[in-house]
This record gives structure tokens, sequence and C-alpha cells, in this order.
């Protein structure tokens, strides 16, 4: 069977995370967290579902990260019923 070659090379991405807001309702997560309950996860107390986005820039800077927030603030989310909770780095955690 041939090898899959993986590309070392490093693509600048940043990732952007938005979720709803903590005082909305998460009708998804909830739907989530009961098909848990019922297949018998307990261990889980909650789960809210947000989204991520990956975008790949030419480099990193303290310009291109402002750039960035702005448009996940303006573009990427819903002011209203979402956050931009982070915007970092790919290989950051």
């Amino acid at each position: 069977m041939p090898s899959v070659f993986v590309s070392e090379s490093h693509v600048p991405t940043l990732v952007v995370d938005v979720m709803p807001k903590a005082e909305l309702l998460d009708p998804q997560g909830k739907a989530v967290h009961g098909a848990l309950s019922r297949l018998g996860h307990s261990a889980v107390s909650s789960v809210r579902i947000g989204k991520r986005f990956e975008i790949t820039v030419d480099e990193v800077t303290d310009e291109v990260i402002a750039d960035v927030t702005k448009v996940a603030g303006e573009i990427l989310s819903n002011s209203v019923i979402e956050d931009v909770v982070s915007v970092r780095e790919a290989n950051e955690r």
C-alpha cells in the first residue's frame, strides 16, 4: 500500500471561535445533551454548540489578527445572539 505524504510546511492559519451568548438558550446544544443522556453518557452536564472558522492568511501579524477580529465581529457572527470568544493561531490551544 502506498504511503500518504503529509506536507510539513506551515500554512499561517487563524482560528475564530463563535459561541451563542451565555444568556441565550442553545436548542442545538440541548438536543445533543438529551441524546447523550439517552445513550447513557450521564457525566455530561451540558452542551453548547458554536462555530469554528479557519482562516488562512499570508502571515500572522498584530495587524492581521486585528483585521480578522474585526471581520469576525462584523461578518462571521451575529452580535445580537453570538460572541466571538477567541481569535488565535491554529497551532495555539
